[in-house]
C-alpha cells in the first residue's frame, strides 16, 4: 500500500502514524515544507521517502510530488494528513489521482459551518439558531429574530481563529468594521459545557474506537481571554450523546476516518451540536486516547488502512486529562512540586509549539486516574494561583 502523508513533521507526534504504516508494510510517503535535513530523526525514520516542497500551497508542486511517488511506487492508495488545515488540499489530490476518501465535492459539508447545520438538522440533532450574514441589514434582522448574545465565526474557519462573542449593537458594528473579507456565520450563544464525541470509523462507517471529552471552557474563551484550560476523557459516555454522535457519523458519511464532533451539554440530557471535524481532536489528544485505554491509536489507524479492520478491543480504564499552564500567571506550585506530588499519575509533559499556545498554553500536563474526584484535585493543584 502507498500512503501519501502531507506534513508528517507537524504536529510532531503525527509522524507516529507514518511510523506505524511503515512497520505494517506500507510505503509512508511524506510531503512537507521543511528540508529533509531539518526533519527530526524520528520523523525521517518514520518515512519510506520524503518530498520537499518549500511552498505547500503550490498546487502544481503537490501534483508533481504525487506524480513522482506514483512513478516510483505505483498507484497511490491513500492521501491524508489527519489535519483540518489540509482537508481541501487532500480532497483535490484525491480527485486528481482517483484515491479513496473525501473528494472535492464533499469538502463543503465538513468545512462550512452553515452546511454542517443543515446536515445536523437532517439527522435530528439540535443546533444553535444562526445564519451566514453578509450585510449589516442581514445581521440586524438576525438579531431581531434571536437576540444577543451572538457568536461570530468564519463559515469555513479552523478552530476558534477569528471567532468572537457579540453582546450588543456596538459589538456588531465593530465586527462589521473589522471583519476579514470572508463569509461569517452568526449564531445564538449557547450556555453549556462543550463535550465531544471522538473516535475512528472503518471503511463501512462503523466506529472501531470511540470516546468522549469534556472541556472546562470553549477554545474561543481560552484564546480571547488568555485563560488556562483543562479537558478530560469520560469513562462512560452518556447514552444520549453516543446516539447523537452515531447519527452524525451516518449523516456525514464518515468512512475510514477519525472524527471529532463537538456538542454543548446544556443539562438535563440535552445536547446541541456545535461542529464536526473529520480528523483526530487537536493538541495531544491522540496520546490521551492511548493513555486512557492502554492502546496505540497510531497502530490502530495503520492496521485499519492496510487490513480493513483493527485487532483487539478497547476499554476506557482511566480519565485522561490535559491541563494547560499559561506564561506569566502566578501559579502556586512550580513544575518540580507538581511532579513530586502527582508524578505517579502524570503520563506526559509537553512544551506547546507557539502556534497552539494561545489555546493549549505554553505547557501542558497529561495525567490519568480512574477516579474523577482525584482528577479534579490534580487539576486544581496545577491551576492554583496566588
Amino acid at each position: 500500500m502507498n500512503v501519501v502523508f502531507i506534513s508528517p513533521h507537524f504536529p510532531y507526534q503525527y509522524h507516529r502514524f507514518c511510523l506505524e504504516l511503515k512497520r505494517a508494510g506500507a510505503n509512508a510517503l511524506g510531503i512537507g515544507d521543511a528540508p529533509y535535513d531539518a526533519l527530526p530523526d524520528a520523523v525521517r525514520q518514520s518515512l519510506t521517502e520524503y518530498y520537499h516542497l518549500p511552498v505547500m500551497e503550490d498546487e502544481d508542486g503537490l501534483i508533481r510530488a504525487c506524480g513522482y511517488f506514483t512513478h516510483r511506487y505505483g498507484k497511490i492508495d491513500r492521501i491524508d494528513s489527519l489535519n483540518e488545515y489540509w482537508l481541501a488540499v487532500e480532497a483535490r489530490l484525491r480527485d486528481d489521482f482517483n484515491v479513496f476518501g473525501i473528494r472535492g465535492r464533499e469538502v463543503a459539508a465538513i468545512r462550512q459551518k452553515s452546511r454542517m447545520k443543515e446536515i445536523f438538522s437532517s439527522a435530528g440533532v439540535s443546533v444553535a439558531p444562526g445564519a451566514v450574514v453578509r450585510t449589516m441589514d442581514e445581521a440586524r434582522a438576525l438579531v431581531e429574530r434571536i437576540g444577543y448574545p451572538l457568536v461570530a465565526k468564519p463559515d469555513a474557519g479552523v478552530g476558534a481563529i477569528h471567532t468572537s462573542r457579540l453582546d450588543a449593537d456596538a459589538d456588531l458594528e465593530h465586527f462589521f468594521s473589522t471583519k476579514p473579507a470572508t463569509d461569517y456565520i452568526l449564531e445564538g450563544f449557547v450556555h453549556g459545557t462543550i463535550t465531544s464525541f471522538d473516535g475512528l470509523t472503518d471503511r463501512d462507517g462503523t466506529p472501531v474506537f470511540w470516546t468522549s471529552h469534556v472541556f472546562s471552557q470553549g477554545i474561543m474563551e481560552t484564546v480571547n481571554e488568555a485563560r488556562h484550560l483543562y479537558y478530560y476523557s469520560l469513562r462512560e459516555i452518556p447514552p444520549v450523546l453516543e446516539d447523537l454522535g452515531r447519527r452524525c457519523l451516518r449523516a456525514f458519511n464518515v468512512r475510514e476516518r477519525f472524527f471529532h464532533i463537538e456538542f454543548f451539554d446544556t443539562g438535563d440530557g440535552h445536547f446541541t451540536a456545535l461542529e464536526v471535524n473529520m480528523r483526530p481532536p487537536g493538541g495531544f489528544t491522540t496520546d490521551m486516547f492511548n493513555y486512557a485505554c492502554d492502546i496505540d491509536v497510531y497502530r490502530m489507524w495503520a492496521e485499519l488502512l492496510l487490513n480493513g479492520r483493527v485487532s483487539g478491543n478497547f476499554e476506557r480504564k482511566y480519565h485522561c486529562c490535559y491541563a494547560s499552564r499559561k506564561a506569566g500567571k502566578p501559579y502556586v506550585h512550580d513544575h518540580d512540586a507538581i511532579l513530586a506530588r502527582w508524578g505517579h499519575r502524570i503520563c506526559q509533559v509537553d512544551r506547546v509549539p507557539g502556534v497552539f499556545s494561545s489555546a493549549l498554553g505554553e505547557m501542558g500536563y497529561i495525567f490519568r486516574t480512574p477516579d474523577l474526584q482525584e482528577m479534579n484535585e490534580i487539576v486544581a493543584w496545577i491551576h492554583a494561583t496566588h
